[in-house]
């Protein structure tokens, strides 16, 4: 199969597809991490216990985790697109999504978990809830 100009202009619109599905993802994310914690906040006042604060860590970290892979996943295809636009055309496999030509470019799970625009607010939220776990536990 022949790659044309048109092929990979349309090539291209697929992978920005994909990019703003991962950043759409992550915004959610963030938007359910804060309403879940502020709900789980409001029944540690409410209820007076803190066995909501010790259950809000849970989502807190696991949001942390899908957060950073929906980054991971934007930035690969980031360098996908890149590498599409750059890259001669007789080189390149039509309008394949595959990432793993661009692995290597972009940090691991672990180490995008610790980037500073996801430790920004799942390590601050964390933080805090650890923090008020603390305080609540010293006071009995």
């Amino acid at each position: 199969m022949k790659y044309e100009q048109d092929d990979q202009r349309k090539h291209l619109e697929f992978i920005q597809l994909a990019i703003n599905r991962m950043a759409n993802n992550s915004f959610i994310l963030k938007g359910w991490t804060i309403t879940l914690i502020a709900g789980l906040f409001a029944l540690t006042i409410n209820k007076k216990t803190s066995i909501f604060l010790i259950l809000a860590l849970f989502p807190a970290l696991a949001f942390w985790g899908l957060d950073a892979y929906y980054l991971r996943q934007e930035k690969l295809f980031r360098e996908l697109y890149n590498h599409v636009r750059t890259t001669k055309r007789e080189k390149i496999d039509p309008y394949s999504l595959n990432t793993k030509l661009v692995n290597s470019k972009v940090n691991n799970w672990f180490k995008t978990l610790f980037s500073s625009t996801i430790i920004a607010l799942h390590g601050t939220m964390v933080f805090f809830i650890a923090i008020i776990l603390i305080i609540v536990c010293l006071r009995r």
